[in-house]
């Protein structure tokens, strides 16, 4: 069985409610059919009923058994609007600006749905840019408990199951943070890890990478990495971890025994944490193309609620397939 079809199997023991807030979007509508045909998730779609079911209706899309919500005429808009409110007074955002965001703005609507219970989590993009994905997920759901970084992983899936899990590597943080700090490391590893667990079921064993194993190099760029393993060891996280480390000692045995002989880690690891994102992004598209990899992302981690962002260039079977990887977190 594939990951995907793994993913699918557990979003159906307890099916989670996931907001498609994009729903001018023939892609999400049809979708949204394969999701409640699948049985991985309870769906609701955000925009004017009348609209949402006619444009189904014209793309051919089965849409029975979605839950349709429009901002306008929803009976809990005040509470929404007083939340938004209380989250933002920082800001200065007035009860009018509030209110025109919540009726106007279906990712902030979702995100507020999932903040207050009403759904479980948000799957957006195919129409909108990441930076306005993220910005509604940040503001609204915020991140999760002694977390303070918004990240990515991609979750790997070679062909040959040689390294990894059985084939299965986590790659973090290859779409989001530029140059993250050694906080912002220690950040990512720990939401890589627990992605690893919620999502691919793995026990994960994280590797921060480098082009330096175990003080093989003196760099200031080392350094930040080798700060990012103090901070995992101060904060006594509850999965294993090891670095710094170049890639092969993280996921060759033979290489791993011989550059860090006492380390847990090498020679298996299962999570990959690049030390920027100009590494990761390369690094994960090199596997994808080179190795014939599936490369499942990116999923956003660290937030409070599971939020997920689509390409734009998004096909139906990407998006419900993230419906399906977003319901597996919740």
């Amino acid at each position: 069985m594939g990951l995907i079809d793994s993913i699918k199997d557990n979003a159906r023991k307890e099916l989670k409610t996931i907001v498609l807030p994009e729903s001018e979007d023939e892609r999400v509508l049809k979708a949204t059919e394969q999701v409640l045909n699948d049985k991985t998730a309870k769906v609701v779609l955000i925009g004017n009923e009348d609209t949402i079911k006619a444009d189904a209706a014209k793309c051919g899309a089965n849409i029975q058994g979605a839950t349709i919500i429009d901002p306008k005429s929803f009976a809990n808009i005040d509470a929404y609007v007083n939340e938004l409110v209380e989250l933002r007074k920082s800001k200065g955002l007035s009860e009018a600006e509030a209110r025109k965001i919540m009726t106007t703005e279906p990712r902030f609507f979702g995100c507020m749905m999932v903040r207050l219970g009403d759904a479980d989590g948000l799957v957006a993009g195919s129409n909108s840019a990441t930076a306005d994905v993220l910005r509604a997920a940040i503001q609204v759901i915020k991140t999760a408990p002694g977390i303070k970084t918004v990240s990515s992983t991609f979750v790997m899936e070679t062909k040959d199951g040689q390294f990894g899990d059985n084939g299965l590597i986590l790659f973090g943080d290859c779409a989001v943070l530029p140059d993250p700090t050694a906080e912002q490391l220690a950040d990512i590893a720990a939401s890589t890890a627990a992605t690893a667990r919620s999502v691919v079921g793995l026990e994960p064993k994280v590797a921060m990478l480098s082009f330096s194993t175990m003080g093989s190099a003196k760099h200031p760029l080392v350094d930040k990495v080798q700060n990012a393993v103090q901070i995992l060891k101060d904060r006594n996280v509850d999965f294993a971890f090891d670095g710094e480390m170049q890639a092969d000692a993280a996921i060759v045995e033979a290489i791993g025994k011989k550059k860090a002989p006492d380390s847990k880690v090498a020679g298996s690891a299962n999570v990959l944490v690049f030390p920027d994102l100009q590494a990761g992004n390369i690094g994960y598209k090199l596997v994808q193309r080179f190795a014939g990899a599936d490369a499942h992302g990116p999923i956003v981690q660290g937030l409070a609620k599971p939020v997920n962002d689509l390409s734009r260039g998004c096909s139906v079977e990407d998006i419900s397939n993230l419906v399906a990887i977003t319901a597996t977190q919740c």
